[in-house]
């Protein structure tokens, strides 16, 4: 029997001819990611040294990305004294990957792992941040880990024990409707899974729908497929994969794709066809509460986030503005704009899309994560309900555990901050 992607890639990682789904390895790392909470990794990974006499050194400092994201600018002493020692210990290992909150480089980290090239097909990829599993839409295997097991990694430069997974097959096929893409083919995967319905698995997507799809809707839905409870989420790499590290990130050396066997074995095979596909709707408090728009259409919004890791890029800014240009965001509604990185943002300036947000009423914030996951920057108020193109809808997920959080596309966002109430980008607004 042949291997599925992520065998194949596993089994590069580890130096053997092939590995087996439930065996248990330990395969070589090739990019190490950390947000601010690198604070706490480099506190445990201070405690391996402890007591020995060795010096606390990084196995291999050009493994190891790290970026302030989450907190930008800092919004506390705590949060600026962490940021503090972790740019002290990233100038005393070495570490070139390091972007600190700036406006010519910096970002979220999900979106400036593949802008700089950093992350290529056929990497092993760990991050401190669940939404690591972003990086397959470059053909990486990549996924989450606790701070004590990247201090491990920091350490050893392989992480330990990893059992290889089964993988589901998700066959895409069909056109998208207008104002129907990525966010809601992902959003209709989650419903039909459940949040468990991938746990301890990966989710390999194929088709002409993936095929013709480009790098930033892949990421949408490697990144979410962590909703699905799935370990990680791949596209194997073709030519736009190819396309995109050469003229987005600038990568100039030989990249190698492959793809999984003719004959490898999937657990599951999930067959979507996109072309009657409507706008989906991640209702509260789970992401797998998924609704079509029409079911939730009408509800009051007090609050529209457009950006984040999910949906921050030019083609999401680009797709709001459309809708926004010559309109206004309804009175009583307040809409916030997140662009991934500063990359997006400045071209998102030039293109004048970033201008019509703003006219239309928008506020236009610097790219972070800080409302995602309610610690920065547009929290809640009591009673209140946000309609968000970010990941996660969790109870207190937007700071307020006393409010509702609704999830979705850039185009729904737009059209419902138009009316001030969920609505069918599809209906053209008011």
């Amino acid at each position: 029997m042949g291997m599925t992607y992520v065998q194949k890639v596993i089994a590069r990682a580890c130096g053997k001819a092939s590995v087996a789904v439930g065996d248990v390895v330990e395969p070589e790392v090739h990019l190490a990611m950390s947000h601010e909470n690198g604070a706490l990794v480099m506190n445990q990974f201070a405690e391996i040294y402890k007591g020995t006499g060795a010096e606390a050194k990084i196995w291999n400092p050009d493994r190891i990305a790290i970026i302030l994201d989450h907190r930008v600018p800092a919004e506390s002493s705590k949060t600026a004294t962490n940021q503090k020692k972790l740019r002290e210990f990233v100038d005393k290992q070495g570490i070139n990957k390091f972007h600190d909150i700036r406006g010519d480089e910096g970002g979220i980290c999900h979106q400036i792992l593949p802008e700089y090239g950093y992350v290529r097909p056929g990497y092993v990829v760990v991050g401190t941040d669940s939404h690591t599993t972003s990086h397959g839409a470059l053909g990486a295997f990549a996924f989450g880990i606790g701070a004590t097991e990247m201090a491990s990694v920091w350490a050893l430069g392989n992480i330990l024990n990893v059992e290889v997974p089964a993988t589901i097959k998700v066959n895409v096929t069909g056109k998208f409707q207008p104002h129907v893409g990525a966010k809601d083919l992902i959003l209709n995967i989650i419903g039909q899974l459940t949040a468990e319905g991938a746990n301890f698995k990966v989710l390999e997507f194929h088709g002409e729908t993936i095929k013709n799809m480009p790098t930033s809707g892949r990421l949408t839905i490697c990144n979410m497929s962590v909703e699905a409870g799935a370990t990680s989420g791949i596209v194997p790499p073709d030519d736009e994969t190819l396309h995109y590290l050469k003229n987005t990130a600038g990568v100039k050396d030989k990249i190698e794709i492959f793809g999984p066997d003719k004959d490898a074995e999937y657990v599951r095979v999930l067959d979507i066809d996109v072309s009657k596909m409507g706008p989906q709707i991640a209702c509260p408090h789970t992401v797998d509460n998924i609704k079509t728009v029409e079911e939730v259409s009408g509800k009051k919004v007090n609050q529209i986030v457009i950006g984040s890791c999910t949906n921050g890029r030019l083609d999401d800014l680009a797709a709001a503005a459309k809708i926004l240009k010559g309109k206004k965001v309804a009175r009583g509604t307040r809409m916030l704009v997140f662009p991934a990185s500063w990359r997006i943002y400045n071209e998102a300036m030039e293109k004048g899309y970033l201008s019509d947000l703003a006219k239309a009423g928008a506020v236009i914030c610097n790219p972070g994560c800080g409302p995602c996951l309610g610690v920065h920057q547009g929290a809640l108020g009591d009673q209140e309900t946000a309609l968000a193109t970010t990941n996660r809808n969790f109870k207190g997920r937007m700071g307020n555990p006393n409010a509702e959080v609704f999830l979705c596309s850039p185009d729904v966002a737009a059209a419902s901050a138009v009316t001030g109430v969920i609505s069918d980008p599809r209906a053209g607004g008011r």
